[in-house]
C-alpha cells in the first residue's frame, strides 16, 4: 500500500448562511416535574422553512411498497469531487435493472465524509435527474438533532421523497432522547429509522419504534439487528426493510420484511433484485454469500468501492479514512466475478486486479 498516491487537495466551498437566534431570548425558569417528550420537542416550529407543494412530494404508503433499495456509492474524481458522470451511469444502471430506491450519501455512499452542502447538491442532483424514475431517499440523519432538522429541511425542499434517520450515535442518548430525537424529524415527511448497533454503538429498542409508528410518516425500519428482531416489527404490521444482504433473502420470504436496502445491489442490481421479487430462491442466495462475505470482510464501503474501480466503473479514487482492499483481495474478487459470471455485474469493461499505485486516495478537501 506504500506506493499509492496520496494527495491533499484544497476545493472553495461556500458556507451556508444560518440565522442567529438567541437561545435565551424566552427562556423562563420552570418548576414541576420534567416530561422528556415535552420539555424536548417544540412540534412543527421547523416546517414555516418548508413548502407543502415542493416537487416530488410523496408519502409514506408510497414507500412501504419498494424492494429493492439501492445504498449507491458515490465515486469521485481525481482531485476529490464528485464525479457526477460516473455516478449518473451508476445510476442509470440501478434503474435498467430494476431497482426501486436508492439512498443517496448513507454510510455506502460516504454521507460521513461530506459537506452538507455537497450532501445536498448531491441529493438534488439525484432527484432532478431521476426523480421521475426511482425514489430518492436522503440520508439527512444525524447525531444532532438540530442538524438533522436542518439538512432534513433541505432535503425536502430539493425533492427527495423520503428521509434515512440513524439514532444519535457516538454521543449517546436515552429511550426518551431518541424518542424526542425521531419525533422532531417525522413531521417533515416520509421517513425510514435506520438501526445499525454495530456503527452506532447503541440499538434502537422496539419500543422506540412502536412509540414513532403512530406516526403517518413512519415509512419504515432499515433493519440491521438480526432477522428476529424484523419479525417482531413486521408481526406488528410495521415495514421493515433488511439492511444486512447476507440476511436479506430469509428476512424477505420467511420473516415478512417487505425488501433490503441493499450493498450489494451497487454490484449486481439484477440478481439482488430477482432474490427479492421472485420468490425463495435458496440457489441464487447460495451463489450470492461469497460475494457478499467478501464485501463485508473489511468496514463498508472499503470493498465495494474497490470491486467498482476493478470492474472500471468508477475511477479508483478513495477519500480517506478508506482505502483499497490489498492485492489478494483484489484477486479473489476477480475470480468471484468470473465464477458468479461478468455479464451480471455492472459495467462493460473486463474486470482487473489493478496495481496499488492505480489507486489515488485524497487526504484533505478545504
Amino acid at each position: 500500500m506504500v506506493a499509492m498516491k496520496s494527495y491533499s487537495v484544497c476545493l472553495r466551498e461556500s458556507a451556508l448562511q444560518l440565522p442567529r437566534h438567541n437561545c435565551f431570548d424566552n427562556y423562563k425558569r420552570r418548576s414541576g416535574k420534567w416530561r422528556p417528550p415535552q420539555a424536548a420537542v417544540k412540534p412543527h416550529l421547523h416546517l414555516p422553512m418548508r413548502s407543502f407543494e415542493v416537487k416530488n412530494m410523496t408519502s409514506a404508503e408510497d414507500m412501504k411498497s419498494l424492494r429493492l433499495i439501492t445504498a449507491i456509492k458515490t465515486p469521485y474524481l481525481p482531485d476529490g469531487r464528485f464525479d457526477l458522470e460516473a455516478y449518473d451511469a451508476l445510476v442509470n444502471m440501478q434503474i435498467a435493472n430494476g431497482a426501486e430506491g436508492v439512498v443517496v450519501g448513507g454510510t455506502t455512499g460516504e454521507g460521513q465524509l461530506m459537506s452538507w452542502d455537497e450532501h445536498i447538491m448531491l441529493i438534488g442532483h439525484t432527484v432532478n435527474c431521476f426523480g421521475s424514475s426511482i425514489k430518492v431517499i436522503g440520508n439527512t440523519g444525524s447525531n444532532s438533532t438540530r442538524e438533522a432538522i436542518h439538512a432534513t429541511e433541505q432535503g425536502f425542499a430539493v425533492g427527495m421523497h423520503a428521509a434515512l434517520h440513524i439514532n444519535p450515535y457516538y454521543g449517546k442518548t436515552s429511550v426518551e432522547g431518541m424518542v424526542s430525537h425521531f419525533d422532531s424529524v417525522l413531521p417533515m415527511g416520509p421517513t425510514i429509522i435506520y438501526n445499525v448497533p454495530g456503527r452506532t454503538g447503541q440499538d434502537i429498542p422496539p419500543r422506540v419504534i412502536h412509540t414513532i409508528a403512530q406516526s403517518p410518516n413512519l415509512a419504515g425500519v432499515k433493519e440491521c439487528a438480526g432477522n428476529d428482531r424484523v419479525e417482531q416489527y413486521t408481526d406488528k404490521g410495521i415495514v421493515v426493510w433488511s439492511g444486512n444482504d447476507d440476511q436479506s433473502h430469509d428476512a424477505r420470504w420467511n420473516h415478512g420484511a417487505t425488501g433490503v436496502v441493499s450493498v450489494t445491489s451497487n454490484l449486481v442490481p439484477g440478481l439482488m433484485r430477482k432474490l427479492m421479487f421472485e420468490g425463495k430462491n435458496t440457489e441464487l442466495n447460495s451463489k450470492l454469500l461469497p460475494l457478499i462475505d467478501w464485501l463485508f470482510q473489511e468496514p463498508n464501503p472499503i470493498a465495494l468501492n474497490t470491486a467498482l474501480a476493478q470492474l472500471g466503473v468508477v475511477r479508483p479514487v478513495f477519500r480517506l479514512p478508506y482505502v483499497p482492499l490489498p492485492l489478494a483481495q483484489r484477486v479473489e474478487f476477480v475470480n468471484l466475478v468470473k465464477k458468479i459470471g461478468r455479464e451480471n455485474f455492472v459495467g462493460e469493461e473486463d474486470v482487473q486486479v489493478l496495481e496499488d499505485d492505480d489507486f489515488v486516495l485524497i487526504a484533505r478537501l478545504c
